[in-house]
């Protein structure tokens, strides 16, 4: 399972392989449709295709819509729910409604637009692709939309024609430390849609062989993350218990504008790390940035217990600011 979506690249890759491609695209939903608005599927012109709008329920459908807009370069609004005939026939029973955006790429979108947000998207530059459902005109904006943007809320505007997709970088989360919680962390995170990487300057903890195929950064983590940066869209956790490995990763960190900052520890730990803090000149609000201790209180116990307590954690300062 990739990491993020990639409907776009993937998109991108078969219109130059020559094979043509559509991009759907879910643009509302209601009830308890599936999937959220900005869900992707991408169907190449020998129907291929990757991705889901539905989590399975109208992808055949879909496909079909799809490989006709490719013949006759049109776009399409498609609606499925429980109340269409069509939405039980191809197994939307659970309940609600979604409207998808269906765009053959090159007759319909352009592909200098398609190439552009890929690009911006490769370069970790937050972008919205913005259609006007009436006229079909398109561009890609670079500022303004701040509140979705922050809330990562792809969606029709009030003016019921307008939909704005949100582009932002992938989320990624840094791990100070690779010890236990961070072996079973990794592959959660990546599940949830993260990019992960392991700090540890410890060759006995941040190794190949503790994290087979992954980015480990064997440097000091204040090193590592000046190296790396930390942006609006990273999480960071320390899990050493070191305040040699701990404080320096935590000053990057509480400069920066990273959503989520976690360290693990007990009340006491936390309560001597919070005063090295202040004598190092930070602020009660800077400092209180940090869940500490690290995760949602459900009483876990094992490592792989605690990695789900902090992913949900995680998830939870993400989309509800907790």
């Amino acid at each position: 399972m990739p990491s993020v979506e990639t409907a776009p690249e993937q998109a991108l890759d078969w219109v130059k392989a020559g094979k043509g491609a559509a991009l759907a695209t879910v643009i509302e939903t209601w009830g308890s449709a599936p999937r959220r608005a900005g869900a992707q599927m991408v169907v190449s012109g020998t129907g291929d295709m990757m991705g889901s709008v539905s989590g399975g329920c109208v992808e055949g459908a879909v496909v079909v819509e799809a490989m006709e807009a490719l013949e006759d370069g049109a776009p399409r609004l498609l609606e499925y729910g429980v109340s269409d005939g069509d939405a039980f026939a191809v197994g939307l029973a659970c309940g609600g409604t979604i409207k998808i955006l269906v765009e053959p790429v090159g007759a319909a979108m352009p592909q200098d637009t398609l190439e552009a947000l890929v690009q911006a998207r490769a370069g970790r530059d937050q972008v919205a692709y913005v259609v006007d459902t009436d006229t079909w005109d398109r561009r890609l904006d670079h500022d303004g939309h701040t509140a979705r943007f922050a809330k990562d809320r792809t969606g029709m505007e009030e003016d019921g024609k307008t939909f704005v997709a949100i582009h932002n970088p992938p989320l990624r989360l840094a791990i100070v430390g690779g010890v236990h919680i961070a072996q079973a962390l990794v592959p959660m995170a990546k599940l949830a849609g993260y990019d992960p990487y392991i700090i540890d300057p410890r060759d006995a903890f941040g190794s190949e062989a503790r994290f087979p195929g992954e980015r480990v950064i064997n440097d000091w983590p204040d090193e590592a993350l000046q190296e790396v940066g930390v942006d609006a869209r990273t999480a960071l956790i320390l899990l050493t218990h070191d305040p040699k490995l701990d404080d320096p990763a935590l000053h990057i960190a509480l400069n920066s504008d990273a959503f989520y900052i976690g360290a693990l520890g007990s009340t006491r730990t936390h309560a001597k790390r919070v005063a090295r803090l202040q004598e190092a000149g930070f602020s009660a609000d800077q400092i209180a940035r940090i869940k500490g201790p690290i995760g949602l209180d459900i009483g876990a116990a094992s490592p792989p217990e605690i990695a789900v307590s902090i992913l949900a954690q995680m998830i939870s300062t993400l989309r509800q600011g907790a």
